[in-house]
């Protein structure tokens, strides 16, 4: 089997718009989590981490006509413009590309859009990005729920390593809509303060925005300084229940056993977890418990929750991105907001960002429906 690497990437979010931006916020500890009043969002102030919309728009008429682009649309048209800048990448019809999102354009089926509500099809937003780019195949929309981020890194290997393509362009991005906002709303899972994934002092998630894209490759000539290497993935869904996760962690403990099969390495070796860590009792307790399981109970663990809110089918990607950035400034960044441990099992929160030699992270996620889904990497250079 060939050897699959991440290489150049992008980050759009409310902490910048280039990767370098959004580690430079992390690394000072900064939130995008802010109040949010906004009766198009939603009726009551909830918090949330939001991308400024005259930046966006300013930003996106360098690259095409903002009138004619949905707000997700264009966020993910930036995203993947620079990553195409920075690779150089000549796209051919062993190019392929890789759409993922939960929700996709929800907001153009508001009475108030100016959208047809056929841009509600995800294959309309794949065409969307495919004919703006100029890509040679179709685009392939992956969505099931938040692991769609981490998973379509793990189709875009198996893609390539069937050699149906020799590069894969993934696209993760996903709004705050009215529709997301209420929904969240209705499980009575939305916080009232900036999140605090993993602490007894939690009261819920914050829902956030981004888009997020990177390049999947086999070429060692298109390696970027911050490239890491797939050494194994897994994916493994519990069937528990459509909004909550197994209280046993099975799902997640299923992935992470798949996917350290595959990499043939113990777990002793992993430097760090990127975890899921939503600020909810269920997910922060079953991954708390599939850790342990696993023996990953002393490894250091970070939720990025507490920058950037949730930001549902992004979230995977974003997270894998800042783990690269991790590897390559041999940093262990801080989970925002952690203050006292508040899951039964022990895990190892990181408090304070520090400096330390790393090789290898574990990334994990879970959602909606009983998904799960664990990727292991490790530095190139």
């Amino acid at each position: 089997m060939s050897k699959i690497y991440l290489t150049y990437n992008n980050i759009i979010s409310s902490l910048g718009f280039t990767t370098a931006e959004n580690i430079e916020s992390v690394s000072k500890g900064i939130s995008g989590i802010k109040k949010v009043d906004d009766k198009n969002l939603s009726q009551i102030p909830f918090y949330s981490s939001l991308v400024d919309t005259e930046l966006l728009n300013n930003t996106f008429q360098q690259i095409g006509d903002k009138t004619k682009f949905t707000r997700l649309e264009k966020m993910m048209l930036l995203s993947l413009y620079d990553v195409l800048e920075q690779s150089e990448l000549e796209l051919t019809d062993k190019t392929g590309l890789i759409i993922s999102t939960t929700k996709g354009n929800v907001d153009v089926l508001d009475a108030k859009s100016k959208f047809p509500k056929e841009r509600a099809y995800l294959a309309e937003l794949g065409k969307q990005i495919q004919q703006f780019f100029g890509f040679k195949n179709e685009a392939i929309a992956l969505s099931n729920a938040c692991v769609s981020g981490v998973l379509a890194v793990s189709v875009a290997k198996r893609l390539i390593q069937s050699e149906l393509y020799d590069n894969v362009l993934i696209v993760s991005g996903d709004i705050v809509s009215e529709f997301i906002v209420s929904g969240f709303q209705s499980f009575q899972a939305i916080s009232d303060a900036s999140c605090k994934p993993f602490s007894k002092n939690r009261k819920g998630i914050n829902i956030g925005e981004a888009a997020a894209s990177i390049l999947v490759t086999k070429e060692k000539k298109m390696l970027s300084e911050d490239a890491v290497q797939i050494l194994g993935d897994g994916s493994c869904n519990d069937a528990n229940h459509i909004s909550g996760p197994s209280r046993t962690g099975e799902g997640l403990f299923r992935s992470m056993q798949s996917a350290f099969k595959e990499a043939d390495i113990e777990t002793e070796i992993i430097d760090y977890i990127s975890a899921h860590g939503t600020a909810t009792n269920y997910n922060d307790e079953m991954e708390a418990i599939a850790f342990n399981r696993m023996g990953l109970e002393k490894t250091p663990v970070n939720s990025l929750k507490g920058y950037y809110g949730h930001t549902l089918g992004a979230s995977g990607l974003l997270e894998t991105i800042i783990g690269m950035q991790s590897l390559y400034n041999n940093t262990l960044y801080a989970s925002s907001g952690f203050d006292e441990l508040g899951v039964s099992q022990p895990i190892n929160v990181i408090k304070e960002t520090q400096s330390q030699q790393l090789t290898t992270f574990l990334k994990t996620a879970s959602g909606f429906g009983g998904c799960n889904t664990a990727a292991i990497f490790k530095k190139v250079n």
